[in-house]
């Protein structure tokens, strides 16, 4: 691993787990055993560092969902990949995913990590909507309306989901707060 990676490594550790706003430059090269000055090196600002960490995010994500799509039997089994990501970067209720964490402190970053963020958001609703309008064919989730807004809908809901559960800690709120919308899906449909 180069030290750039290590460095976008840690960053994304502390941003998902502090906030964006909660870690210094001091911090990344207490983790990764460098100093400050090398840290800079690396990323001149953390408005460099901020964009390099949602770019490798995003691009990490929406390989992740492709992958999870092409390997699904169905609409309701990606969906189910889907927000079992989104469950599991909460670890024990103690992390968010990058995106959230960016959200909650979006007055702290700059305009382009902000749009790179939107780029992000717009790219898995899309995603999602496609799986939507795989289930509208296959079956596999009930009473699918407008994929579109079932999209839009089940993003909104897994990152609120996120906030609830990492606010109290306990992961369970996440599955609690999921829970309708997993009831939709019928796993042992075929294409």
């Amino acid at each position: 691993m180069t030290m750039r990676a290590d460095l976008l490594n840690h960053a994304e550790t502390l941003a998902r787990t502090r906030g964006i706003d909660a870690f210094s430059y001091a911090d990344l090269a207490a983790a990764t055993g460098i100093r400050k000055a090398s840290v800079h090196y690396h990323f001149a600002t953390k408005a460099d560092l901020t964009l390099a960490l949602i770019e490798d995010y995003s691009t990490r994500i929406v390989e992740t969902l492709d992958h999870m799509k092409d390997q699904s039997a169905n609409a309701a089994s990606a969906l189910a990949g889907f927000l079992s990501l989104y469950r599991n970067a909460l670890g024990d209720g103690d992390s968010l995913c990058l995106c959230v964490a960016f959200s909650a402190s979006t007055d702290s970053l700059p305009a382009t990590t902000l749009a790179r963020v939107e780029t992000f958001r717009h790219d898995v609703t899309d995603w999602l909507a496609g799986q939507f309008q795989r289930a509208r064919e296959d079956g596999s989730i009930r009473e699918v309306t407008d994929p579109r807004k079932e999209a839009a809908a089940l993003f909104a809901l897994v990152e609120g989901a996120q906030l609830v559960a990492r606010a109290a800690r306990n992961s369970d709120r996440f599955t609690d707060a999921v829970s309708q919308f997993s009831d939709r899906l019928i796993m042992g449909v075929t294409q």
